[in-house]
């Protein structure tokens, strides 16, 4: 997801998004360890999407105070 998309969600959808995909992350690594992932870009992507996204709340968070 690109930072331009995630700017237009509000904090609460932000966060919502943020736990997503922290969930999605945790089952690809449990199946990383078990030999299950196919995918193994699928860890570089979520990660770096957690990171957007707690880029963007945290810039939504700090320009409200």
């Amino acid at each position: 997801m690109k930072a331009s998309e995630l700017r237009e969600l509000t904090v609460e959808e932000l966060e919502a998004k943020s736990s997503a995909l922290r969930g999605e992350l945790f089952n690809a690594r449990v199946k990383k360890a078990t030999g299950q992932l196919e995918n193994k870009s699928l860890l570089r992507i979520l990660r770096r999407d957690v990171a957007r996204t707690e880029t963007v709340l945290r810039e939504k968070r700090g320009a409200s105070q």
